[in-house]
């Protein structure tokens, strides 16, 4: 896997709801490039909004220079209700497959906390990822997401929840996005 540019920034990874597993693209990102750090969570099978902002605001607060995130599903959320209670400097972040915690249909009863989701717009520049086949959200639902939060939208066709279930392994397409990003800082 091709490793990004030099940044001068560390790149935080955050995953979701139960963690990234093994070969989850966020963990094969992590293990092959020392520049990605994974943001730990207390308990990841039962997350609670407020302790997992605090962890968050730890690992942006530790860098020594603004990051970069990149958050996976129920993150997305975190990251948004972070950036709407916090004011550290983030230099942008990828958002993928944002799980619609507003909604009882896509998302189990054990992130209800993260609900409602903030609708501001972000202070940083960021790309939202969809797919266009994901249970987590519909697609018309992640667009309003993104156009809310001013992202950017790239949508995959037929990626799912875009996790180790969708067989991306080391998801180089993934790594292209992010590197578009960058390029846009």
């Amino acid at each position: 896997m091709e490793k990004l540019p030099p940044l001068g920034t560390p790149v935080l990874v955050v995953p979701g709801y139960h963690g990234s597993g093994p070969t989850h693209w966020q963990s094969l990102w992590e293990a092959s490039d020392p520049a990605f750090r994974r943001v730990y969570q207390r308990d990841w099978d039962h997350p609670v909004l407020s302790d997992w902002i605090e962890s968050l605001h730890s690992h942006i607060a530790a860098c020594d220079a603004a990051p970069v995130i990149v958050a996976h599903s129920l993150a997305c959320a975190l990251v948004v209700h972070w950036a709407a209670k916090r004011n550290l400097r983030v230099r942008a972040a990828m958002l993928v497959s944002p799980s619609d915690v507003d909604s009882p249909t896509h998302t189990p009863a054990e992130v209800r906390s993260f609900s409602p989701m903030p609708l501001a717009s972000l202070s940083f520049p960021s790309t939202v990822v969809v797919s266009t086949n994901d249970a987590r959200v519909s697609l018309e639902r992640a667009a309003f997401f993104a156009k809310s939060w001013g992202s950017h939208v790239v949508v995959l066709t037929g990626a799912g929840h875009i996790n180790e279930q969708s067989g991306l392994g080391e998801w180089p397409e993934g790594k292209s996005i992010l590197q578009t990003l960058l390029h846009r800082t």
